[in-house]
């Protein structure tokens, strides 16, 4: 039977790929520390499980609008215009079962095969995958270790030609908590501007920074009417499995991304929409409590990791990744790269990471090794988890 084509395109999230070894392992009874999977070890707060089973009980078990219940649509509206400074309209919001098919809609809507669309890397695989599904042509914008993991605004320049139709930015970002700063945006603004170029600004980190104010590029004067703003509820109210993300774009394009999510979804879950409306406007200790202890752990794994000989690395900003460089202990363990860094630790030290391989291909001229640990697991599994690396690397250096 025939495969489509465009099947040998798509790419995967290898973080589950990882997981599904990492189960494997502890089944046949080896003890793993993972900080492979970006998800919260936290549960979601019982005042938003409360308000799900509360609407299933009330009968909102149904069919919704393809763009989401107004409600929800005009509470996102509300939290956007206050956290962006920018003033939203429910018809400028597109509720979706998480947040990934805004980027699959954005660029189903926005790019034709054959045009280019920037994308960080490395960063989230989605994003590169996405791009190759569907025939456009992925153009890795490099996030520099010497610059805290921002582009050089001059490669970004460089990067933009005639068949440029979309820029995909993500701070903080993911894999390496990094932050774009305001002088970061605006060069991006002025080229969008100057260029006529969608921005696609993935913002699901945006609770979660450490260190200043937590920017949006739809700030920018004569940004909002080009921007696509992508977050969702998984991070920052531990809602993973929930489904629930939206999209803030302007309102012809949302009618466009509705009707995709009527061809493809229906609808997101009635039920789940009306705990994102608890989640926004009920009680924010649960989740404050959540990304402060993010931060504790944030400051102990960058310590513990930069205690390790032949591993260095950035502190992270934002998010709950650090991406530490492991190029020296590759070469101390005799290892070609990451990728067989990520296999030696996980079957001879009992942690699973994430190579540099996970997030995009590498860059032209990249030559440094890196792994990324997501510390969204407890303090303890932290110091248990890094003393094993310690060992594994420092006892064949």
């Amino acid at each position: 039977m025939q495969i489509a084509r465009r099947i040998g395109r798509l790419g995967t999230e290898t973080a589950f790929e990882v997981l599904a070894e990492v189960n494997r392992l502890k089944a046949q009874g080896q003890d793993i520390i993972s900080f492979a999977i970006g998800e919260p070890d936290f549960d979601t707060p019982q005042n938003i499980k409360d308000a799900a089973t509360r609407a299933i009980r009330d009968g909102y078990t149904h069919y919704s609008p393809s763009a989401g219940i107004l409600p929800l649509r005009e509470s996102i509206a509300r939290y956007i215009s206050k956290t962006r400074g920018v003033e939203v309209e429910p018809e400028e919001v597109v509720v979706t079962p998480g947040a990934k098919p805004i980027l699959l809609d954005s660029i189903l809507s926005c790019v034709n095969e054959g045009d280019e669309v920037i994308y960080p890397n490395p960063g989230f695989p989605i994003y590169e995958s996405v791009i190759n599904f569907m025939g456009a042509k992925p153009v890795p914008l490099p996030l520099l270790e010497e610059r805290n993991f921002r582009f050089d605004p001059e490669n970004l320049r460089m990067s933009i030609t005639p068949e440029t139709r979309m820029i995909i930015i993500n701070s903080p970002q993911n894999p390496t908590g990094g932050i774009l700063t305001q002088d970061d945006l605006e060069a991006i603004a002025r080229i969008a501007i100057q260029k006529d170029l969608w921005v696609l600004s993935d913002e699901i980190y945006s609770r979660m920074v450490y260190e200043g104010d937590f920017r949006s590029i739809v700030s920018i004067p004569g940004m909002k009417e080009r921007t696509i703003l992508l977050d969702g509820f998984s991070k920052t109210y531990a809602m993973t499995g929930w489904r629930l993300g939206f999209g803030i774009m302007r309102e012809e394009l949302a009618v466009h991304v509705a009707r995709i999510e009527t061809n493809s979804n229906s609808c997101t879950a009635t039920f789940t929409q009306y705990a994102g409306i608890e989640a926004l406007e009920g009680p924010q200790e649960d989740s404050l409590a959540m990304i402060a202890e993010f931060e504790r752990r944030r400051d102990l794994i960058y310590q513990r990791l930069n205690d390790i000989e032949g591993i260095k690395c950035v502190k992270p900003k934002g998010a709950f990744y650090i991406y530490p460089n492991v190029t020296e202990a590759c070469r101390n363990l005799g290892l070609s790269d990451s990728r067989e860094l990520q296999q030696y630790l996980l079957h001879k030290g009992g942690v699973a990471v994430l190579a540099r391989s996970c997030f995009g291909q590498r860059c032209k001229g990249e030559k440094e090794e890196y792994v990324r640990l997501s510390y969204a697991t407890s303090r303890e599994n932290i110091v248990e988890g890094l003393g094993r690396i310690k060992r594994a690397i420092e006892s064949r250096s």
